[in-house]
């Protein structure tokens, strides 16, 4: 006997939702890396805490966290509410992706690392409400 693979309906839309995740991911480091090959200086100081220097591992670790909560969020609307599920969690990408330019006014940095950072935001963004929501029918 041979064992073989069944293919779930999910499987596709599982493939879909990884690459979005990777391609956030990809995405952000190659604006960071973009940035720096251009000379931009990461480093940032907060209110109160000490000067840091944002480096590929921020870069990758913050837009996977970020990545994978919307995921999250995307997966428990679907369960609990499939019918709004799409509007209701592009709606909240959008406003959680406005809400998060507001560190970015407060950090004291150059303008092209602000630029650079802005864009990652933005690129989480579009990669995730491009591709984790399913197609419409």
């Amino acid at each position: 006997m041979s064992a073989t693979a069944v293919a779930t309906p999910t499987t596709p839309l599982l493939r879909r939702r990884a690459l979005g995740v990777a391609a956030a991911v990809v995405a952000c480091l190659a604006i960071w890396a973009i940035g720096a090959l251009a000379g931009v200086d990461y480093t940032v100081e907060n209110p109160g805490q000490p000067a840091r220097v944002i480096g590929a591992g921020a870069i990758v670790t913050v837009a996977l966290g970020a990545t994978l909560l919307g995921w999250a969020a995307l997966a428990l609307l679907e369960r609990f509410a499939k019918r709004f599920a799409r509007p209701v969690w592009i709606s909240l990408a959008v406003l959680v992706t406005l809400l998060s330019f507001a560190p970015l006014i407060g950090t004291e940095a150059t303008g092209g690392a602000k630029l650079a950072l802005g864009a990652t935001h933005v690129a989480v963004a579009v990669m995730l409400i491009a591709l984790l929501p399913a197609r419409r029918r």
